[in-house]
């Protein structure tokens, strides 16, 4: 994968296509611009560079703090390079660079990039003040030596067009499933498996704690069948997130339940994938009373997931 965090640090002689935009997600209306680059690239024998954006110019402009994103830098340029891209370039989103003329901008990238296309979304503009429009970029092409394409927006089942806003709301509600949809993928978050209180063993129901990017959306709080994958393995599991309520618990926790595997991942990066949602958080009466929905929960997750294999 060849992931730059900079394009001052890019010098790319071979001619290009390229493409720019935030990305966040890689979902299905991203994938549809990607695929039609990098397909085009190939015919042509040009590389296939993605220039993207971190932090999130939402959470520049905005102000936005807390969880926002879809993916990791690192997992969009995973699933970016999956697609095809031979070059995923990360750039610094800052004040400063918030202020950087649409003109400015395109002649830096001619400098590190040797770009004969640039394609785009519906809409689409940079600079200062959304400046670089795309009859601007036709006017730049015009003079740095590329011309624009502008794809068209893929539509959702109810004619409205995918975006990572309408998976981040559908998250919140819980609906993992039209989210993955959407993404044209599950929904996955990953992180380290740390030592937790353990109450999972004594109960019969020993769980992963995984430690999680704070700044990365999550579903819901509830139970949620899906996968779990470490070191080139995957297992059904059964996820709960949340507060715990039966414990009295205050912290957020994200604990992932695998079936028919045991074994010591303290210490390992789990990635957690969410396909059903089973039920809400729930506070029980006893600790018996949730032993016995989490023996429930286990079952109807294993119907779900052979039925979905």
């Amino acid at each position: 994968m060849n992931h730059a965090t900079s394009l001052h640090d890019v010098h790319l002689n071979q001619p290009a296509l390229v493409t720019i935009g935030v990305f966040d997600g890689v979902h299905i209306g991203h994938q549809h611009l990607v695929r039609q680059l990098v397909e085009r690239a190939r015919v042509s024998g040009h590389l296939t560079v993605v220039l993207t954006f971190f932090p999130h110019p939402d959470a520049v402009l905005h102000d936005i703090t807390g969880p926002y994103y879809l993916t990791t830098p690192e997992q969009r340029a995973e699933e970016l390079t999956r697609l095809g891209v031979d070059w995923v370039i990360t750039q610094t989103f800052d004040d400063q660079f918030r202020h950087m003329r649409a003109a400015d901008y395109i002649e830096t990238l001619c400098q590190h990039v040797a770009m004969r296309e640039l394609w785009v979304g519906q809409h689409f503009a940079l600079g200062y003040d959304r400046e670089g429009d795309i009859e601007f970029l036709r006017q730049e092409g015009a003079r740095h030596g590329y011309t624009v394409h502008e794809v068209e927006l893929v539509q959702g089942e109810d004619h409205s067009a995918v975006s990572s806003t309408r998976i981040r709301q559908l998250l919140q509600n819980g609906d993992v499933a039209e989210a993955g949809r959407l993404l044209g993928r599950l929904y996955t978050v990953e992180g380290e498996v740390v030592h937790g209180d353990q109450r999972g063993r004594t109960i019969g129901f020993p769980t992963a704690n995984v430690q999680l990017w704070t700044e990365q959306v999550l579903p819901a709080f509830g139970v949620y069948t899906g996968f779990a994958a470490f070191n080139g393995e995957t297992h059904p599991c059964v996820t709960n997130l949340g507060v715990r309520p039966t414990f009295d618990g205050k912290q957020l926790r994200v604990e992932s339940h695998l079936l028919a595997f045991s074994g010591d991942i303290y210490g390992r990066t789990l990635k957690v994938s969410f396909m059903h949602r089973l039920r809400g958080e729930m506070r029980f009466p006893s600790i018996q009373d949730l032993i016995a929905q989490i023996a429930v929960d286990v079952e109807q997750a294993r119907v779900l997931l052979d039925a979905n294999r």
